[in-house]
């Protein structure tokens, strides 16, 4: 797998792209010169592509990426952020902070309207310094984020958000629109009603998962949405390997069933000598739709690795015995 620029509509200026959640606290305290040295250190390497989003520590995510990309040529790196929460002081209430170890204490509101992506990206360009956007995502629509409430927010990004971000584009202020989800048929509902140049789907297109092969992956290809793959390690058990107790696969115990399968793959990868994780982030470019893969990172070591395993040469009989595998699983 090679690293340069794409040929994509969107012309996303490196395949591999740098997923700014870590430097946002998730899961651990990151301080601002280890923030720093990460971005650093992501961009020497080639990296061009950076993702974030306000969700990522409150904000914090977004004010981080915004003081290194005054260090760089702006016009050398594609940057996108997300819609559909804005920030606000929490006047006295208690805010859960989730995932989140050390983030900025402002309080997260979904808003899905028009009014509301104006306001959230009125903030993000304050947080990021910059005045245009290369692609803005519509965040979290799915059925885990909202429950009961996803028919209507799914109703109110279609009429709000998207329309918001839609009059952006058509006056040059965006370049792409987007929308990140972690669930395949949400995702596919979405291009089905909207204009879009992109999908994010976190977790559905893997080496382990592959859901979005039965919907999203078809109907992208029909309207000429391209794809960006995120979590490609399934949060931490193509990472870790299964073996490891403590592994999680979407953030949480994997079953049984997923543990089973991946073992089997990661017996497969064994047998060829190829590393785990450089199959799980070679495996989404096998198919064209697949534009760009975004990787979580907050620790300069794992910039190099993450790379070299990117540069891995794996023999197609690996990815032959892959497919025997899910063919098998199907039937």
């Amino acid at each position: 797998m090679t690293d340069a620029k794409t040929s994509s509509r969107i012309g996303f200026a490196s395949r591999l792209g740098f997923g700014a959640s870590g430097i946002g606290t998730l899961y651990r305290d990151v301080t601002e010169a280890q923030a720093a040295e990460v971005l650093a250190a992501a961009y020497d390497g080639g990296l061009r592509y950076f993702d974030t989003a306000p969700l990522y520590g409150h904000g914090l995510s977004e004010l981080r990426l915004g003081t290194f990309l005054r260090t760089i040529d702006r016009q050398t790196v594609t940057v996108s952020t997300k819609a559909g929460r804005y920030m606000a002081p929490p006047y006295g209430e208690t805010v859960d902070y989730g995932l989140w170890a050390s983030p900025l204490r402002l309080k997260p509101v979904f808003d899905y309207s028009y009014a509301g992506t104006m306001r959230s990206l009125e903030q993000s360009a304050n947080r990021l310094g910059i005045a245009d956007f290369d692609l803005v995502y519509i965040h979290d629509i799915d059925r885990f984020t909202h429950g009961d409430a996803y028919e209507r927010r799914f109703n109110e990004a279609v009429e709000g958000c998207y329309r918001a971000l839609d009059d952006l584009r058509t006056a040059g202020h965006i370049k792409a629109i987007g929308v990140g989800v972690n669930e395949s048929d949400v995702a596919t509902r979405f291009i089905k009603a909207c204009a879009l140049d992109a999908v994010m789907m976190a977790g559905r297109y893997t080496l382990l998962d592959r859901t979005a092969e039965a919907d999203l992956l078809p109907e992208a290809a029909r309207q000429g949405v391209e794809i960006v793959v995120a979590g490609v390690f399934n949060s931490g058990i193509l990472a870790t390997g299964p073996g490891n107790s403590g592994t999680t696969f979407d953030y949480g115990a994997p079953p049984e069933h997923v543990v089973v399968r991946a073992k089997q793959i990661e017996e497969i990868c064994t047998h060829h000598g190829v590393p785990l994780q450089a199959a799980a982030i070679q495996f989404p470019f096998r198919n064209p739709q697949v534009s760009a893969a975004v990787l979580g990172m907050s620790r300069p070591e794992r910039i190099a690795q993450n790379l070299d395993w990117a540069k891995f040469s794996i023999p197609k009989a690996l990815w032959g015995e892959i497919e025997a595998l899910f063919e098998s699983i199907r039937q």
